[in-house]
């Protein structure tokens, strides 16, 4: 594990080197790189980066005054970009649909292509099933009473909650590695708290998503059709959106495609990036 110096903190990442194209992968919510972790392997002869954005499972707390509004951590991101000198690089992005918006903030310099796979979009941020838990952050103690939750078997395997991720399931023991640093840190707990309260107004994501279509260069859009968080309409909407898209859909698979499909989400970017 590596460390980047980002003005609002540091970010750990994970780095497979080499001279290969660049990717760089997005996570969602309470989770890391590791949501990664099936496809990575079968990308041979590629640069695989994943950094961890504080996004619940972080494991060193951010600055006090860092902005982790979903543009905040978009320009993290870009951020995290500058600070490894990346070019080229082919950002992939699932779950969390935040990272879209270094292109509407202006910060999309470093990207080449872009990936979005069963991702929050438009004004769909945060999917309906996580509402509660934002909601329920905006109250005083919130982030606290949502982190004795993560270990519940509700919260972990209903398909009202994380269980309508993955429709192969996600291991116990790997929600045990997201979840133990909200657990047992309240500085993470607090950049957990500010996260999921700093989605922007459905008008102000509609203007965010409309300055997307500056983006000219391609763009793959690779959709589960079975998602439950993330509207199927959504992947035609962007395909439109853009002046370089395609779509793929996916059979056999809720949000995490990685999780559930990793051998066609691994041939997919391989056909993509090249």
């Amino acid at each position: 594990m590596f460390t980047a110096d980002v003005p609002a903190g540091p970010i750990a990442y994970d780095d497979t080197g080499g001279d290969g194209p660049v990717l760089v992968f997005g996570h969602g919510l309470l989770m890391d790189g590791r949501q990664w972790r099936k496809v990575i392997p079968r990308l041979p002869g590629y640069r695989c980066i994943t950094p961890t954005l504080p996004l619940g499972a972080h494991t060193v707390p951010m600055r006090d005054d860092a902005d982790l509004t979903q543009t905040g951590v978009a320009g993290i991101l870009a951020d995290f970009l500058d600070a490894l000198d990346l070019d080229d690089v082919t950002l992939v992005l699932n779950d969390w649909g935040g990272g879209q918006f270094v292109i509407s903030e202006g910060r999309d310099k470093r990207i080449g292509r872009l990936v979005l796979v069963s991702c929050e979009a438009f004004d769909n941020f945060p999917p309906k099933p996580a509402r509660p838990a934002a909601l329920l952050c905006r109250f005083p103690g919130g982030g606290w009473v949502l982190s004795r939750m993560l270990g519940t078997r509700l919260f972990r395997h209903s398909r009202r909650a994380y269980g309508a991720l993955a429709k192969s399931g996600i291991p116990d023991a790997m929600f045990d590695e997201w979840f133990r640093p909200a657990v047992e840190s309240a500085a993470i707990r607090r950049d957990l708290v500010k996260f999921a309260t700093g989605s922007p107004s459905r008008r102000r994501l509609l203007e965010l998503s409309e300055n997307l279509a500056t983006f000219d260069r391609p763009v793959l859009v690779v959709w589960a059709r079975e998602d439950r968080m993330m509207p199927l309409q959504h992947a035609d909407r962007l395909v439109e959106l853009f002046s370089d898209a395609r779509k793929v859909v996916v059979d056999d698979s809720w949000t995490l495609i990685p999780e559930d499909q990793p051998e066609i989400m691994a041939q997919l970017l391989r056909d993509f990036v090249g």
